[in-house]
C-alpha cells in the first residue's frame, strides 16, 4: 500500500475511509508533524494504491498488510487513527496486534453491522441498476455531494478532492467507484466488530461529528460503552471531520498522545 510519511518522533498511523485517500489527513498531519512521525496509507483501490482482488472486504488481509508496513519501517509500537471504514480496519488491526498499538483513535466509527451505506452509494451497490446508473452517481457524488460535505472549506480543499477523485476519473472511473463501493455486506464484514470492542486494551478516543449524516451518533456512544478505556469527543462537523475541523482533531490527538500544540 502507498504510504505517506511526514514529521519525526513517535509514530502514528492514519487510515482513511471510503472513497477518500491518505490526503484526508493532510491538515491534521501538518499540525502534528513537529511532534510525531505521521504515516498515512492509501487503501487498495484508493489514492495511489492499486485495487486488489480482495478489495476492502477482507479486514484480516488489510490488518496483515498494515502489520507489514510496521515491520518494514522498523516500528516497535505506534498509535493508530482511523476514519469511517478506516475505523473498522483500525479496530481489527488493534484487536489482532494488541501489543503493537499504544493508543487508538476512531473518527466517525463505522464499526457496527447495522451500518447503512450512504444513500447515494446504495444505488451503485445494486446489481444491474448500479451498472446503469454508475456514471450519474459518480458525477453527482464528486460534483455535488462531496463539495457540500466539505462545508465552509470547499475552495481550499479542491486539490484534496481531486486526489480522492483521481482513481474514479476517465471513461471507466464510474465503474471503478462502483466496484469499490461494493466492498461487501456490512452485516457480514462487520459482524465480528461488537465482540472485538470490549477486548481492546488500548486507551481509545472516539470522535463524532455533530452533523454527521453517514454515521449516527449512536455508533460513537455504543462503541464508547463497549471499549473499556474510551471516551467520546463531539466535534462541530459533518462526516469528514479531518477535513471540516482539522484544528480540533489535531489538538485532541496531541493531548491524547501526550503532547501539546506549540
Amino acid at each position: 500500500m502507498y504510504l505517506r510519511s511526514r514529521g519525526s518522533g513517535y509514530p502514528v498511523l492514519f487510515i482513511h475511509g471510503i472513497p477518500t485517500s491518505s490526503r484526508l489527513w493532510s491538515s491534521v498531519v501538518q499540525k502534528m508533524r513537529d511532534s510525531f512521525t505521521c504515516l498515512a496509507v492509501d487503501l487498495p483501490g484508493l489514492g495511489r494504491t492499486p485495487k486488489t482482488s480482495d478489495g476492502l472486504r477482507q479486514l484480516e488481509n488489510l490488518a496483515e498488510k498494515i502489520e507489514q508496513i510496521r515491520v518494514q519501517n522498523n516500528i516497535e509500537k505506534w498509535h493508530v487513527v482511523g476514519h469511517d471504514a478506516g475505523s473498522a480496519i483500525a479496530v481489527y488491526y488493534t484487536h489482532r496486534f494488541q501489543h503493537r498499538v499504544d493508543r487508538l483513535a476512531l473518527l466517525s466509527p463505522a464499526v457496527f453491522p447495522e451500518l447503512k451505506p450512504f444513500h447515494l452509494f446504495r444505488i451503485v451497490r445494486s446489481p444491474v441498476i448500479g451498472e446503469l446508473l454508475a456514471p450519474a452517481v459518480n458525477a453527482i457524488f464528486w460534483k455535488v455531494a462531496m463539495r457540500q460535505a466539505l462545508e465552509p472549506r470547499r475552495s481550499e480543499l479542491n486539490d484534496t478532492v481531486e486526489d480522492f477523485h483521481a482513481p474514479f476519473s476517465g471513461p471507466f472511473g464510474a465503474w471503478r467507484l462502483m466496484s469499490i463501493l461494493r466492498w461487501g455486506n456490512p452485516a457480514e464484514v462487520l459482524a465480528s466488530m461488537p465482540a472485538m470492542l470490549p477486548q481492546l486494551k488500548s486507551p481509545t478516543l472516539i470522535f463524532q461529528g455533530s452533523r454527521d449524516k453517514a454515521i449516527p451518533e449512536q455508533f460513537a456512544q455504543r462503541a464508547c460503552a463497549l471499549i473499556p478505556r474510551s471516551r467520546v469527543v463531539m466535534v462541530d462537523s459533518g462526516h469528514f471531520i479531518p477535513l471540516n475541523n482539522p484544528e480540533v482533531v489535531a489538538a485532541e490527538l496531541l493531548r491524547f498522545f501526550g503532547k501539546t500544540i506549540n
